[in-house]
């Protein structure tokens, strides 16, 4: 689910500091709950349960995870988490429609397989087994190879006489003793089967043209039939096996797999919600709520997982609405930010940002720079586009930050740097770049943009943090969190 954060990224982080700061909210007395879940911590008044924490604890620090936290760095980090999630409810954001569409379908996902009794999904298994031998009517499969001279059937009579000849040729080859499977690789114009030596596969009963079925099923097996004429053109047949439906326990496994992956378990989801849903007299909205409480009380795991949907959607929507958005579109303070954080984005090594362009002809490319001579740069792609581009490519455009040692064509323009020289492409031979050198850092916020606009938003980030840690009261009870299970 993209929008349910990992609490080690979604949350700003501390400084060292912070987190010494913040011991003080950790108490050495529990804080009640059940002797076998005992509270580990409350936030806003509301009681977190050993349980709940060391679900999420051990779901975002296993094996695989790099920056593995201590449970007490963790603590810290679910604080936060939640804290923004308690901002989220006083904002009412979980009463918007959106959000409970949005939470319903993560929830039902989860729900809607388990509405699913064993028994109907092998009766769906067995019903297609029983269609599979209905449809053979007492026949046998049979697995078919032939060689086909396609004859469309308004071709000239000279066109047909010559798919007759050139038929009767391949006939006459194989009873000279070439094997078929080769000759119909080199001769056959079905290409599909030809590369599999003529063969069709295994089939029964209506799959095939009726005339080619109706002489398969009086062939024996490693029979080669003369040549027919069918609606479609010319076959050579050969009957390479023939054999009974198999047993329905053989199959079953496959026809399982096969209507899985077409959908059988949210079919048959959706019927039982509809069962359910007809029986009680409630809407499958209804229904699907009642399942969800059974199924959270029955099952702790399934409990903390809807707990995780809820809480992650509202902290996504509360950061998107008043941290990421708003960040990311004040351009002013964007620019302040990169000032005064400069150094944080020297350059190793010196950099282009700007254009390559590569045109047909040097006509074509003296004509591209001029139209972009005094336009704003991110305006470029579009003149090239519109005035270059929109009935064929003359001109290739990549507008971008280039760092030295990422394109020869643009070192040795940009740079001039004559080892490794790259030349244009024999048919763009005309280049040239664009832009400005930046040797010890960017000049502009844009030019490094996106991370500029990422380290923006995690300032502003852990300020939120920081004001939703005065606005709302939490307490850890050390005790408790000292018995974590980790694992």
């Amino acid at each position: 689910m993209k929008k349910t954060l990992i609490l080690a990224s979604a949350c700003a982080l501390l400084s060292v500091a912070q987190l010494a700061a913040n011991a003080a909210s950790f108490s050495p007395q529990g804080g009640q709950g059940t002797d076998t879940d005992p509270i580990v911590m409350r936030i806003n008044g509301k009681a977190v349960p050993r349980s709940e924490f060391e679900y999420n604890y051990n779901k975002n620090n296993t094996d695989g995870v790099i920056d593995k936290k201590s449970v007490e760095e963790y603590a810290d980090l679910f604080i936060n988490y939640k804290l923004k999630v308690e901002a989220a409810l006083d904002a009412k954001l979980d009463t918007l429609t959106s959000y409970q569409k949005e939470y319903r379908t993560y929830r039902d996902q989860q729900i809607r397989p388990l509405l699913v009794a064993p028994e109907a999904e092998e009766q769906e298994v067995r019903n297609y087994y029983d269609q599979m031998l209905a449809q053979l009517e007492g026949k046998q499969l049979l697995e078919l190879a032939h060689i086909f001279v396609h004859t469309p059937q308004q071709s000239t009579p000279e066109a047909q006489a010559a798919a007759k000849a050139r038929i009767d040729s391949i006939y006459s080859v194989l009873r000279g003793g070439k094997d078929f499977a080769k000759l119909a690789a080199e001769t056959s114009d079905d290409r599909g089967t030809a590369v599999r030596g003529g063969t069709i596969g295994w089939i029964g009963p209506h799959q095939l043209l009726k005339e080619i079925e109706d002489k398969a099923y009086t062939m024996n097996i490693g029979d080669v039939a003369e040549p027919m004429l069918s609606t479609v053109g010319w076959h050579i047949l050969k009957l390479m096996d023939k054999k009974p439906l198999e047993p329905y326990d053989t199959l079953a496994p496959r026809i399982r797999q096969f209507l899985e992956a077409r959908g059988m378990r949210e079919r048959l989801a959706t019927k039982a919600a509809d069962s359910i849903s007809t029986a009680t007299g409630k809407t499958v909205e209804q229904v699907m709520d009642e399942q969800a409480e059974i199924l959270a009380a029955e099952d702790l795991e399934l409990r903390y997982l809807f707990q995780e949907y809820h809480d992650g959607l509202l902290l996504f929507e509360i950061c998107q609405r008043q941290v990421w958005e708003p960040a990311a579109k004040d351009t002013l303070a964007l620019e302040r930010y990169f000032k005064a954080n400069k150094k944080n984005y020297a350059f190793d090594k010196p950099h282009f940002a700007g254009a390559l362009l590569q045109a047909i002809n040097p006509d074509v490319l003296k004509k591209a720079k001029k139209a972009l001579k005094g336009i704003d740069e991110d305006r470029w792609a579009t003149i090239i586009k519109q005035q270059f581009n929109k009935d064929s490519v003359q001109v290739r455009f990549e507008r971008r930050i280039f760092e030295q040692g990422d394109n020869a064509l643009v070192d040795s323009l940009a740079f001039g740097v004559k080892k490794g020289k790259t030349r244009p492409s024999s048919k763009y031979p005309a280049a040239a770049v664009l832009g400005r050198k930046l040797k010890k850092g960017p000049q502009r916020w844009t030019d490094v943009g996106p991370q500029v606009v990422t380290d923006y938003q995690a300032l502003k980030e852990q300020e939120f943090v920081e004001q939703l840690r005065r606005r709302y009261k939490f307490e850890v009870y050390k005790q408790v969190l000292n018995t974590v299970n980790k694992h």
